[in-house]
């Protein structure tokens, strides 16, 4: 699929993974529909890639509300002129607590944010990308989609649930012009473990120990994620992972399906030692 003079709505872009795709895509001469509840983020992306020639919109929207999310495809038709031909899912919060210490409340937020507001987004978009003679889908997830690390029931289980939800997407749209691709970042360095909320069970220097001692582990720069996830779309790319420390994990979860934390824990060393509610990866 060729990005050029597509138009892309992409979740979560005012920051992080979302901000560089949105820079790359405008470089690459894609029209931009950028949504986040960042509003400050969001103005100051779409000043910096509407210097490249291509329309940009902006739409402010907290996708924690669920009823705000139908109305975002024909919100960006108005603003547009047209229909977006390319989905990108990117938006994603994180929590830090194990489930014992992790209010309801809390849990449903996260899992409104990571798995319902890629859902319902999907839905509402989905006539129109069957319309289009080519469209795709992507997935950003994490490879917290992959492995499942204690402390972070709420994040993987959202990751978990996102992903079995594009996968058989695919499955279902494979005799369509609609492509889907999911994507497994690795350590990413963006905000989002700095930005996570802790849960009011989980003593706040300790979940800041945690938070530091992760933060050496996110390796790879969100431009490095944002040219591979472009050129996956362009390769029309099922799945994609990020960084070598996503093939090395999907590797030993592979090889040890039941085991791999442990394993995994133990290469970590001190650092694994220290965190007992991992931050996520991106």
């Amino acid at each position: 699929m060729q990005v050029c003079q597509q138009l892309v709505l992409l979740t979560g872009a005012a920051s992080g993974i979302g901000a560089s795709t949105a820079r790359l895509l405008a470089v690459q001469g894609a029209d931009l529909a950028l949504v986040d509840r960042d509003a400050a983020g969001l103005a100051a992306i779409a000043q910096e890639v509407r210097l490249f020639g291509v329309k940009v919109t902006t739409h402010e929207a907290d996708l924690a509300d669920g009823a705000a999310i139908p109305a975002l495809p024909e919100a960006v038709k108005a603003a547009q002129g047209r229909a977006a031909t390319l989905l990108i899912n990117n938006a994603g919060v994180a929590l830090v607590g194990r489930f014992d210490q992790t209010e309801a409340d809390a849990f449903d937020w996260l899992m409104r944010i990571n798995f319902e507001a890629g859902v319902r987004l999907t839905r509402a978009m989905l006539p129109d990308l069957l319309a289009a003679p080519q469209a795709r889908i992507v997935f950003i997830l994490s490879v917290f989609g992959i492995i499942a690390p204690a402390g972070q029931t709420a994040y993987c289980a959202s990751k978990f649930a996102i992903r079995g939800f594009a996968e058989s997407l695919r499955h279902e749209l494979s005799d369509t012009k609609v492509g889907v691709t999911v994507v497994h970042p690795g350590g990413i360095r963006t905000n989002i473990a700095k930005r996570a909320r802790v849960t009011a069970g989980v003593d706040a220097a300790e979940a800041q120990t945690g938070i530091k001692a992760f933060e050496v582990a996110l390796i790879t720069p969100p431009e490095v994620a944002a040219r591979r996830i472009v050129a996956a779309i362009q390769q029309d790319r099922p799945r994609l992972l990020i960084g070598p420390d996503a093939q090395a994990i999907d590797v030993i979860q592979r090889v040890f399906p039941v085991r791999y934390w442990s394993l995994i824990n133990r290469r970590l060393g001190k650092m694994g030692n220290l965190v007992k509610t991992p931050a996520p990866t991106r």
